[in-house]
């Protein structure tokens, strides 16, 4: 049987080989809300976060350079990242306030993406925690990437990435621990 990330790279060179527009409907499907999701805790806007989705997916589609030096996802989501940063650099976005968020009473748009209650409560803890925290624990446990996809997503190498994750465990425990998160 062949790995997930393996089919991936075989769907998107016979998508750049062929233009078989089901192949491209097939890698939206499978990574689009992983990728909004992550480019959400950069732009802390749902709309933003969908647009730099579709700009990643339109440089994937254009033929973007894939070498296979990594996987497809990770590939894909250095791509997001990278659009991310150039959006914030260009609009000199100001980031909302952890504290706005943990204040505000009101849901979020972004909680359409989560469907189930303990979802919820684990993505408002999340959102309250350190970014760059939050950046790698939602590579590391909702995208499953390695740690060695995290570093070539995030630009660390893997020592900073396992400091980070462990700071990052623990500081989302915390924080469900306050919110009354009961573990059992």
């Amino acid at each position: 049987m062949i790995a997930m990330q393996d089919a991936d790279e075989l769907i998107y060179k016979r998508f750049i080989a062929e233009r078989n527009e089901e192949d491209f409907r097939i890698l939206l499907e499978r990574h689009k809300e992983g990728l909004m999701l992550f480019l959400y805790s950069y732009v802390h806007n749902l709309e933003d976060a969908e647009e730099l989705m579709l700009d990643t997916y339109a440089e994937v589609a254009a033929g973007s350079s894939f070498f296979g030096k990594s996987s497809f996802k990770t590939w894909l989501f250095s791509i997001g990242k990278n659009k991310a940063l150039m959006r914030l650099r260009k609009r000199h976005f100001t980031t909302v306030e952890l504290t706005e968020v943990a204040e505000d009473n009101t849901e979020p748009p972004e909680m359409e993406i989560l469907s189930d209650e303990r979802n919820r409560q684990l993505y408002r803890a999340l959102d309250q925690i350190k970014e760059e925290y939050r950046q790698i624990l939602i590579l590391l446990y909702f995208e499953e990437m390695s740690y060695e996809e995290v570093e070539r997503v995030m630009g660390k190498r893997r020592k900073q990435i396992y400091n980070l994750a462990e700071r990052g465990k623990l500081a989302l425990r915390e924080r469900l621990e306050r919110m009354g998160f009961d573990y059992a």
